[in-house]
């Protein structure tokens, strides 16, 4: 009875207010309008006059400041591995594009009722400052939802049937593996190694192979552009930055073959990772997983050749999906049009519980 008024009461409520899916994301995030699809897509950084504490920009002008400030002002990314690192930056960033996702809405007496996705393994605390944070930057009710779970139901698969379906989400901040059949999560693994990582390692690895120093943005560049991680025909890209001995500019031209060694470590860890995975896997669900594949989302299932390189190593049919980028904000988007169906995938607030009392 009590969720049946529930329900009601919340089908009233929406009629007030607008619905809004959010990928949250360390790289990227999206937003996600019910009735419009995605209407934001913008990089997670948010640029400060540390002198006035004003925040300067947020989004693709913020990202364009990177390495390039002056020394009042900050280029931040609030997000760190998957996770908030600057609350308040954060809620500035969420305010600002809720503010933009207004511009695609009807005016509404209620604040909006907002979805979040987050990586799998967060803590409650991590949680909470999400909820918090998005609900400080006008939300009327907050809902968070796992990100490999979200890219799931993004890309269509059977998450509520008694059929093993495996996800890679692979991310700025972080990569999540899982293995999901009933509605649930069965198996999962979250790591650090995401594409900021394979920006540190190309950045590393150019600084001692080439006595160079180069920003995040080039290495970003230089990653969509020439990087592979199975050999095919040769790629090539031109290079600028500092010379470490001479301390002046200098340019060089940089290979697929140099990229993909840069990479090697952090995808052999990936690969690793995603073997544990299914290697505690029940074996029915495994039959399931050989029959179906693995789906590949996120910013980094785009990398070239990853798709080949994962089902060499699995020995399981790969397939990247359609759109990885988007994912996982149109997975929040297709439970708020049925918030009901799955409630049960979302991680529960305290609010939910049941009384102890």
């Amino acid at each position: 009875m009590k969720k049946r008024l529930k329900a009601h009461k919340e089908k009233i409520l929406s009629r007030f207010s607008n619905e809004i899916g959010i990928d949250l994301g360390t790289a990227n995030t999206l937003v996600y309008v019910r009735g419009k699809g995605i209407v934001v897509n913008e990089p997670s950084v948010v640029a400060v006059n540390q002198k006035t504490g004003q925040v300067v920009a947020v989004g693709s002008a913020a990202k364009e400041m990177l390495g390039r400030t002056p020394a009042h002002i900050n280029a931040i990314r609030p997000l760190v591995d998957g996770v908030i690192s600057d609350f308040e930056v954060t809620e500035e960033m969420l305010a600002y594009l809720m503010r933009r996702a207004g511009e695609y809405m009807p005016k509404k007496f209620l604040g909006p009722r907002v979805v979040v996705g987050v990586p799998s393994g967060v803590t409650n605390v991590e949680v909470r400052a999400v909820r918090d944070a998005t609900k400080n930057a006008g939300a009327r009710e907050v809902y968070i939802v796992e990100q490999p779970m979200a890219g799931a139901i993004g890309i269509r698969l059977p998450i509520h049937e008694p059929v093993g379906s495996m996800i890679i989400d692979i991310g700025g901040g972080t990569t999540d593996i899982a293995v999901i059949s009933l509605g649930g999560i069965v198996r999962s693994k979250n790591l650090k190694i995401a594409g900021d990582k394979l920006n540190i390692d190309i950045i590393s690895y150019i600084r001692n192979e080439f006595k160079i120093l180069i920003g995040e943005t080039t290495a970003e560049h230089v990653k969509k552009s020439v990087g592979a991680v199975i050999a095919s025909e040769p790629i090539e890209t031109t290079i600028r930055g500092r010379d470490l001995i001479t301390g002046l500019p200098r340019e060089v031209v940089i290979t697929d073959s140099d990229i993909r060694e840069a990479m090697a470590q952090s995808i052999d860890i990936l690969l690793e990772a995603s073997k544990e995975v299914l290697e505690t896997t029940p074996p029915e669900i495994l039959s399931d997983i050989m029959k179906r594949g693995v789906h590949l989302v996120g910013g980094g299932a785009l990398i070239k050749g990853l798709d080949i390189l994962l089902a060499e190593t699995l020995k399981l049919p790969v397939t990247v999906a359609e759109d990885p980028l988007t994912a996982i904000a149109r997975g929040a988007g297709i439970i708020l049009e049925d918030l009901e169906k799955y409630r049960s995938v979302l991680i529960e607030s305290e609010d939910d519980l049941p009384s102890s009392k």
